[in-house]
């Protein structure tokens, strides 16, 4: 197989990062529109990614979290987003690079994005760029038919959870 001097994976990768830094700007500065709401998933170890130690003893490995109702101060710059969240009534500060996210969902229109970390990056020559195949198959979670109360924390679920097995 010939050698891909041009990096096409890293490129893909790189774009389709690009949309998710949009998207979550456009959030920062204007709210959520409509029904949309984000689940997001990254590497809670990964290089940048910044966690209390309870979350990180709590989630080990990865960490999905949810952009909807409770959340506040989103601040996304080019290489990360911060956004402050409330697990168990403790109100959390995270810091997630974008090289650490594995996928991000859009439940409400089943839009999504599935990366590779460079933490888990295949070999050069196996390298796979980002797709957005995987991920909108997995079912949104069922939603309540009244709204979430203000004294109720954010949930953080993993995709898993909702995946057909």
């Amino acid at each position: 197989m010939a050698t891909d001097h041009i990096r096409y994976d890293v490129l893909a990768r790189d774009a389709l990062r690009g949309v998710l830094r949009r998207v979550l700007a456009d959030a920062a500065e204007h709210g959520l529109p409509g029904e949309h709401h984000f689940f997001i998933t990254f590497v809670s170890t990964a290089e940048g990614v910044k966690l209390s130690p309870r979350l990180l003893a709590q989630y080990p490995e990865e960490m999905t979290v949810i952009l909807q109702h409770q959340f506040w101060d989103l601040v996304v710059t080019e290489d990360r987003f911060e956004v402050g969240l409330s697990f168990g009534g403790i109100p959390e500060r995270l810091v997630i690079p974008f090289s650490a996210i594995k996928s991000f969902f859009d439940p409400s229109v089943q839009f999504g994005l599935q990366f590779e970390t460079s933490d888990a990056a295949p070999s050069t020559e196996e390298s796979q760029p980002a797709t957005a195949a995987s991920v909108p198959q997995v079912p949104a979670p069922e939603t309540k038919d009244e709204p979430e109360k203000p004294s109720e924390g954010a949930e953080v679920v993993r995709l898993d959870r909702f995946r057909k097995k």
